[in-house]
């Protein structure tokens, strides 16, 4: 792993789930004083460009976290190269993962909480965008601690 462990989290548009994500991580990470490169994209290109959506910023915000100056994007065949670790938000994106993936990557696969989905909030109404938040959070603690570890 590079001095500065460069992290990037997947989920399907880079709209809701992995741009929390990303804006948790790195908030959690300056805080806790640890040095760390915080990434997202999704598997597709629906929303490349697009800021996340206005209810994951609205309710990240509530919560102290700014998404604000994201753009969704594509993940592409230089970020299994480029990043220690590709985070997915769920088991399909991690099926995506694995299927476009070089061998020799493999190992930076992984998901955010080991079986369990991190659901999309997309369709449905506040609650799921706070379950994306508790979960998020949970997960970023886990893997911040790993990365702690992984570079002292």
């Amino acid at each position: 792993m590079k001095e500065k462990p460069h992290v990037l989290f997947i989920c399907t548009g880079n709209i809701c789930r992995s741009p929390t994500a990303e804006g948790v991580l790195r908030h959690l990470a300056k805080k806790s004083g640890i040095a760390v490169h915080v990434e997202s994209a999704g598997t597709g290109d629906w929303h490349a460009g697009q800021p996340p959506d206005a209810r994951a910023q609205h309710h990240a915000r509530g919560r102290g976290y700014d998404l604000s100056a994201q753009r969704a994007r594509q993940v592409g065949t230089p970020d299994y190269e480029r990043f220690d670790l590709i985070v997915a938000m769920d088991r399909g994106h991690l099926r995506v993962l694995r299927e476009l993936c070089p061998p020799e990557h493999l190992g930076k696969l992984r998901m955010l909480a080991e079986g369990r989905d991190v659901p999309d909030p997309y369709y449905g109404g506040a609650e799921g965008f706070e379950r994306v938040l508790d979960m998020v959070e949970a997960g970023c603690r886990e893997l911040l601690e790993e990365l702690r570890k992984a570079t002292s």
